[in-house]
């Protein structure tokens, strides 16, 4: 197991562990690209640690959003020795599904989640790798209250500020590792 024993503070990691890719993905944009952080055992770690920690004892699972957010919310799952709920785009699950769908910058997108995966009450911690202008994660929400499920907070490693996605999650806590500023 990965000595997670440091006095490094999770920006700091972050910091050291991230790529930036400029120009990605369109000319003036510099993306902090997180995959870095999930090959290292110690920021892994860490990073899970510091998102799950806020909300110990407070939720029955934890759900992941497509696609970095699987990893997240896997290796949280693993850790508090809870389940993992996976929220997909359209169309890649099987079964009968609740879905959500919500607006885009250039068009629309849309959520779903098995209904017989979640029952009534169940308390759901959301895990994803950014927030930005909340769409996605606010889908999530809306999804999981339509299930029924009671949402005991959003954890993200980074938050672009100046895009206000906090406000599409009001009445929720917000747990972001870092803020990212533009």
């Amino acid at each position: 197991m990965a000595d997670v024993t440091t006095s490094e503070s999770i920006g700091d990691l972050l910091d050291r562990l991230c790529e930036i890719v400029p120009d990605y993905p369109q000319p003036g944009i510099s993306f902090k690209d997180l995959t870095p952080v999930f090959a290292d055992p110690v920021g892994l770690r860490r990073m899970v640690d510091e998102l799950i920690a806020p909300f110990e004892g407070q939720f029955d699972i934890v759900a992941g959003l497509e696609a970095r957010g699987f990893v997240l919310a896997a290796a949280a799952a693993y850790a508090s020795g809870k389940g993992m709920l996976a929220i997909r785009k359209a169309g890649k699950l099987p079964r009968e599904v609740y879905r959500d769908e919500y607006t885009l910058e250039y068009g629309t997108s849309c959520l779903e989640v098995h209904k017989d995966e979640i029952a009534p009450g169940t308390r759901v911690l959301i895990l994803d790798d950014v927030l930005a202008t909340g769409g996605t994660v606010g889908s999530a929400v809306r999804l999981l209250r339509q299930a029924g499920a009671q949402i005991v907070g959003v954890g993200v490693v980074l938050e672009l500020d100046g895009l206000d996605g906090r406000t599409k999650l009001e009445g929720q806590q917000v747990v972001s590792l870092q803020v990212v500023h533009s």
